[in-house]
């Protein structure tokens, strides 16, 4: 049977209750990229509360870079300089990688920030876009994680709290090679799986060598749009889930599967094709991330997800 990966948020877990909407099929996120480590607990207890019998998925950060310390929102103009202190990063070594001329893709490739130079106490950029930069926030360049370590001490306080609550899934953000899926296992509950993401172009380059060490991996298309290019992603997902399913490996799948329903009651025509696609190319799951945890038609979601892999399981083919 399909699985279902749903993010819990502000919708999903407090406005809509998991027995709400709840099968034995559905896996609950709780993305460690948002809270604090007393509002993450919380969120465990919340859910746990709810039902205890759930698989509750903690996805840590990873190594990506936010911003973080904000004292408030910072707002950014076309061809305007601005600039973000050292300790306004979640990694305040960041700078040291940074060069003049570099390209930062931010919250989501919506924004391009240009580096103009690079102080002593902070990096001045050149935005390339109109709109405002909140905290937490990704920044990203192209091969600059590749120098950073695989965990930031967050992670390491989030795997404490996995292996506390007795979690069923963690999930391994910015994997790069089988090396930072052992620095995992070292730490973690071995009897807690682990989701590897794919989503730099090095865990691509790597997938032999990681697939022999995990069960899961999940396709994050947002972050590996970000490292390759977006108009590469479809030619990468399909290579992706074709080694999984040859190496025997169970591939989720994310990233605005359903985009449009953050909003509205009912999916794009585009949606379903994708999604009745991505269903019968032999994955073992698909994420809702923003739709589940923030959107306005949680069981909506819920409700076209569970009529595709009906129409699947139930279709014929008609011969005139």
């Amino acid at each position: 049977m399909q699985k279902y990966i749903l993010t819990t948020g502000p919708s999903l877990g407090n406005k809509i209750k998991i027995n709400e909407i709840h099968k034995d099929n559905f896996i609950y996120r709780i993305n460690g990229a948002h809270g604090d480590l007393k509002e993450i607990e919380a969120n465990i207890k919340n859910l746990k509360s709810q039902n205890e019998n759930i698989d509750i998925l903690l996805d840590l950060p990873g190594n990506k870079i936010r911003t973080a310390n904000l004292k408030a929102p910072i707002k950014v103009q076309k061809d305007k300089e601005f600039c973000l202190k050292h300790d306004e990063f979640n990694y305040v070594d960041f700078y040291k990688l940074v060069k003049p001329n570099m390209q930062v893709f931010a919250n989501d490739r919506t924004f391009l920030f240009i580096v103009k130079v690079v102080l002593d106490d902070s990096i001045v950029f050149t935005s390339k876009s109109d709109g405002v930069l909140l905290n937490n926030k990704g920044m990203h360049i192209r091969s600059v994680s590749e120098n950073l370590p695989f965990l930031f001490d967050k992670d390491k306080a989030l795997i404490n709290l996995a292996n506390e609550y007795d979690l069923s899934f963690v999930g391994a953000s910015f994997v790069r090679r089988a090396n930072d899926i052992m620095e995992l296992k070292k730490l973690l509950n071995p009897k807690i799986k682990i989701i590897s993401k794919i989503e730099t172009l090095s865990a691509v380059e790597n997938l032999k060598s990681i697939f022999d060490l995990v069960e899961f991996i999940l396709i994050d298309r947002g972050d590996l749009s970000t490292e390759i290019g977006i108009e590469k992603i479809p030619r990468f997902q399909d290579y992706i889930i074709k080694m999984a399913n040859h190496s025997g490996k169970k591939t989720f799948l994310a990233t605005q599967v359903l985009k449009n329903m953050e909003e509205k009651p009912i999916p794009t025509i585009a949606e379903i094709d994708d999604l009745y696609r991505i269903s019968k190319s032999g994955v073992y799951g698909i994420q809702l991330s923003e739709e589940s945890a923030v959107g306005k038609y949680v069981k909506e979601c819920v409700e076209i997800l569970n009529k595709i892999k009906e129409e699947i399981e139930n279709e014929k083919i008609y011969l005139e």
